[in-house]
Order: structure tokens, then C-alpha cells, then sequence
């Protein structure tokens, strides 16, 4: 068993929101592959580039089935935005199973495949990562678990580290960069805390206190008293708390303000989405509270144009497939003989998602430009817009 896992994605969705559980916590040995990443497989480029997008779907579990068709449908709509570059796009069903993936994984190289979109899940791309490596190919998993990023897997889904930066950084430039962390104690917390206290290395803030809970009502209410203590002792400027709206955020924002740590005391911040789903924005107690989103006009742009098409809003992580084909799309348009290389997917420039722009790291994370937004009067009122393009150079 190795370190712990950030959570993924997994179980059952709402049309734009998700549940996240911990993943899989066994770390891949970067697929052994040198630092120098790799050359990528070289293509022709009189013929169509055949990238494999791999889907969780095709078995009995709706959920999965209902993931993998946004995934693809997001998938086909970026090729259709690719004018002048020939795709030929092999989709390969996993049913989530890890056995399944790495097998289809062999097919799919076997049937030409230069570039691996997806899988979702973390057990799967740590299973298809390794067959891939030996082939020289690639992969842009769509998960947010660190632990399988490196070698030749990269991941699309958001990062910790990446939200807890941006915030810290706008927290510091508020002067409210004296910062408390709060998080539950299970695996998922203790990531959290980390990515939160590496981040603030980034961002030039202070972590000066730092409590967990039980994830439970009655670990909450017991925590209570020490959590408002340190927070007063330690002179926090602002609270950062790891839980989300599904699971004991509403229950913290109800008993914070209650035992004399309320918002207008210190500010509240949150290491993920608040407003997923929308009911969130109705909580009294994160009235005023900051969280990290992609920018919100491009999302809407991509949400309206999904739902014009497949007459269906489209599910939280359907835009990951978009940004990911829309990536192989442009190192397509850069040509040379070797456009999905380790060098290209990693360039500091990175790329332009439907979402707002993101770039691939050499240890297998992503970077995602964000914007800083607040909960003010029950909706989302942007702080800091996200930018629209990188300063300085990717890690």
C-alpha cells in the first residue's frame, strides 16, 4: 500500500455535478520510464491520426455507461471543432475494469492507436499505463488521482494542488494569507493537507494551524471545541476546509459560525467546487466563502453548445474529453514527425480547453487556469477571472 490517493471520480452524477470517493492508493512505479519522457510514436502525416479515447462504459452499471457516453460525445464534438485534421477515433470500453483496460490498451495499440485518451478511473490507467509505455505511447487519463500521474500517464482532471494554489495566492494578495486548514481524517483529508501545504509554498502563504475532524456528526461536534481554539490562538487570517458540499460542508457551515468561528471572523475557503451542486449556494454560512472554478463563461459556452447538440446538459467531467482531444489536436497542427512526444505535451504554453487553459507537467499533473470566485447573496460572483494564458514556464 503506498501513499494515499486524492480522490477521483467515481459513483453516481448529477447532470453537472459529481461524487467523489477516495480511489485506489497503490503507487505506479512511473511506468519506469527515464525523465526525458517519451519520443512518442511517429505518424504519417498524409493519413489520419488514430487516437483511442477509453470510456468506462459497457457494462450493466448505468453510471459508468452514462460517464462514457459524455466523455465520447465531448470527444466527437472537439473533432468537429478540428477543422483541416483527420481523426480516426477508436472508442474502447472498459466497464471500469482494470484487467479490461489494460487488455484493451494492447488492442488498441495493435490497431495503430499513437495516443491513449482516457481512461477515467485511476486503477484503470494504472493498469493500460504500463502496456502503453512499452509501446512508446502516451496517455491523457482523465483522472485527478496523483499517484498514477508520471512516465507516460498524464492526467485531466483538476488537482489539488493546482485549486489550493490559486487561492492561496489571491488569499496572500488580500492579505489574508495566515492560513488554518480543516480537513476529515480519512486518506482523502490527509492528501488534501498536503497538496494544501505545498501549495502554499507556491502562493507565499502561511499554514499556522492545522485540525481534522472524524468524518462523522458526532467527530465533528467533538472537534468543535479545539478546531475554534486553534483558529483563535494561532491568528488565522482565513479556514481552509477539504470537505465538499456532499459530504460534511453544509454540517461545518451550520456549527463554525455556531461556536464563534463564523465567516465574518475569518474567511472561508474551500479546496473544492461549492457550487455543485447549486443547491451549495443557498447555505447561509458560505455566504462570502472563496472557491476555485474553470472560468465560468467558457464553461457555459461549452455546457450550451453540448446540450444543442445531444440534447442533454453534460456531466462534470465530459469537458475533460474535449480538453484532451482538443490538445492532440493542436500538437497535430504543429506537426513533425512525432507529435505526441513527452516535449510537445509538456510545452509550457500549454493549450486552450473549453474550459479555460490547462498544461500538462512533466510529472504527469496538470496546471488548469482558474478563476477565484465568492458565494455572495445565494449565486457565484467571480473575484479574479482565470486567465487566458500561462506566465513563465510549466514544472
Amino acid at each position: 500500500m503506498g501513499k494515499p490517493s486524492q480522490p477521483e471520480y467515481r459513483g453516481a452524477l448529477s447532470r453537472r455535478g459529481l461524487l467523489l470517493s477516495a480511489g485506489a492508493s497503490v503507487l505506479v512505479a512511473a511506468c519506469d520510464m527515464p525523465a526525458a519522457g517519451l519520443p512518442g510514436p511517429r505518424v504519417d502525416p498524409a493519413r489520419p491520426f488514430v487516437v483511442a479515447l477509453m470510456v468506462p462504459g459497457g457494462g450493466g452499471n448505468e453510471d459508468r455507461n452514462a460517464l462514457a457516453r459524455n466523455l465520447e460525445n465531448a470527444a466527437r464534438l472537439a473533432i468537429a471543432d478540428l477543422q483541416g485534421v483527420q481523426i480516426n477515433l477508436r472508442v474502447y470500453q472498459t466497464a471500469g475494469d482494470p484487467q479490461r483496460a489494460a487488455e484493451l490498451a494492447s488492442q488498441a495499440i495493435n490497431e495503430g492507436a499513437q495516443i491513449i485518451l482516457g481512461p477515467l478511473f485511476a486503477d484503470s490507467a494504472r493498469a493500460g499505463g504500463p502496456v502503453a509505455a512499452r509501446a512508446g505511447v502516451n496517455v491523457l487519463s482523465f483522472s485527478n488521482n496523483p499517484d498514477v500521474a508520471g512516465g507516460n500517464i498524464f492526467l485531466l482532471g483538476p488537482m489539488f494542488e493546482n485549486t489550493a494554489t490559486r487561492l492561496l495566492s489571491y488569499a496572500v494578495a488580500q492579505g489574508k494569507g495566515q492560513v488554518m486548514v480543516l480537513s476529515e481524517q480519512t486518506e482523502a483529508g490527509q492528501v488534501a493537507e498536503r497538496a494544501i501545504r505545498d501549495a502554499a509554498a507556491r502562493a507565499g502563504a502561511s499554514i499556522v494551524a492545522a485540525q481534522s475532524y472524524e468524518l462523522s456528526q458526532q467527530g465533528i461536534v467533538q472537534a468543535l471545541p479545539r478546531i475554534t481554539s486553534s483558529a483563535r490562538s494561532s491568528g488565522a487570517q482565513s479556514l481552509m476546509l477539504t470537505a465538499g458540499p456532499n459530504d460534511a460542508l453544509p454540517l461545518l457551515a451550520e456549527l463554525l459560525p455556531q461556536n464563534g468561528l463564523s465567516p465574518s471572523m475569518i474567511q472561508y475557503m474551500g479546496l473544492r467546487r461549492w457550487d455543485i451542486p447549486p443547491s451549495s449556494l443557498s447555505i447561509a454560512g458560505l455566504q462570502g466563502g472563496w472557491f476555485a472554478l474553470p472560468d465560468p463563461a467558457l464553461t457555459a459556452q461549452f455546457e450550451s453548445r453540448y446540450s444543442n447538440t445531444y440534447g442533454a446538459a453534460p456531466n462534470a467531467v465530459a469537458a475533460l474529453a474535449y480538453d484532451g482531444m482538443a490538445a492532440i489536436g493542436a500538437l497535430v497542427r504543429r506537426g513533425g514527425p512525432t507529435p505526441f512526444s513527452t516535449e510537445s505535451l509538456t510545452q509550457p504554453s500549454g493549450f486552450a480547453g473549453v474550459t479555460g487553459v490547462f498544461r500538462l507537467r512533466r510529472d504527469g499533473s496538470n496546471e488548469r487556469g482558474l478563476a477565484v470566485a465568492e458565494i455572495r447573496e445565494q449565486s457565484v460572483a467571480v473575484l479574479s477571472p482565470a486567465p487566458r494564458s500561462f506566465v513563465g514556464g510549466g514544472s
